[in-house]
C-alpha cells in the first residue's frame, strides 16, 4: 500500500487498554451475585439509547463524500522533483511550491488549477515527490534542472477530503486504507495531494487537502 504512514499501532494500544480492563474488573466478575427473594420482581431494564456515530478525525466533514468516483484528466503542469522525509514533510513540500511561484511570477505565467503533490514513492520514512501547479500552456522560456514542464497523472481515482492539520493527515490516510481494504480495491503506486487552501499562505491547521487515489482495473478471473 503507496500510503504515507500506517497508524495500525493505534489499534493495537486500543486492544491491550481494553484487555486490561477486563482483568481489573475479572474478580468483580467471579463474585456471585446474592440470592433474589422468590417473592420480588426485579424491574423491567430500560433499553440504552445507541450511541452516537462519530465520523473519522480530520477524515472530512458531512458533506464530503468519502470515496467518491472520479476521474482525472491529464494536465499541464510546471513541477519540481525531489524527495524528503515524513517529520519535514509540510516544510519540504510548501518550499518546492514557493519555487515553483518564483519561476511563475518571473514568467509571468499564472495557474490554471489547484497546486498538488504527487507522490511516486514512498515507505516509512519519506518518500519521492512531484510538486505540481497547474498552467494552461507549455510556456515559451521553460525551466531547467529538478523544474520542468509536464502532465499530471490521469486515470479512474477516488476523491477523500481532509479538513485540518497537514500532521493530523495521518488519521485520514489510515481511513482511507481502511475503505479501500473493506471494498477490496487495489490502489496505484502513487497518490496526490491537491490544496484546495494554499499551504504557503493558509493557516498550517486548517488545512483543506483533496487526496486522489488512482485505482487498479479490477483482475479477471483465471
Amino acid at each position: 500500500m503507496p500510503f504515507r504512514l500506517s497508524l495500525r499501532a493505534g489499534a493495537a494500544v486500543a486492544i491491550a487498554l481494553f484487555a486490561a480492563a477486563l482483568v481489573a474488573v475479572a474478580p468483580s466478575l467471579a463474585q456471585s451475585p446474592p440470592a433474589q427473594s422468590p417473592a420480588q420482581t426485579p424491574p423491567a431494564a430500560t433499553p440504552a439509547a445507541p450511541a452516537p456515530t462519530s465520523p473519522a478525525p480530520n477524515a472530512g466533514q458531512s458533506s464530503d463524500v468519502f470515496g467518491e468516483n472520479t476521474a482525472l484528466k491529464a494536465q499541464t503542469i510546471i513541477y519540481l522533483k525531489g524527495s524528503g522525509t515524513w517529520d519535514k514533510a509540510f516544510a519540504t513540500i510548501t518550499g518546492a511550491f514557493k519555487r515553483i511561484d518564483g519561476y511563475l511570477d518571473k514568467e509571468g505565467i499564472k495557474a490554471s488549477g489547484l497546486p498538488m503533490t504527487i507522490f511516486t514513492a514512498t515507505d516509512d520514512t519519506g518518500f519521492e515527490y512531484e510538486a505540481a501547479i497547474p498552467i494552461a500552456d507549455t510556456p515559451k522560456n521553460p525551466p531547467h534542472g529538478d523544474m520542468a514542464v509536464g502532465q499530471s497523472p490521469e486515470g479512474a481515482a477516488l476523491k477523500f477530503v481532509h479538513r485540518g492539520s497537514y500532521d493530523d493527515l495521518d488519521n485520514t490516510y489510515e481511513a482511507i486504507t481502511n475503505y479501500l481494504d473493506d471494498k477490496k480495491l487495489e490502489a496505484k503506486d502513487l497518490f496526490i495531494e491537491e490544496y484546495v487552501t494554499d499551504p504557503t499562505k493558509s493557516d498550517a491547521s486548517k488545512l483543506v487537502v483533496n487526496v486522489y487515489v488512482l485505482i487498479k482495473p479490477p483482475t479477471a478471473p483465471g
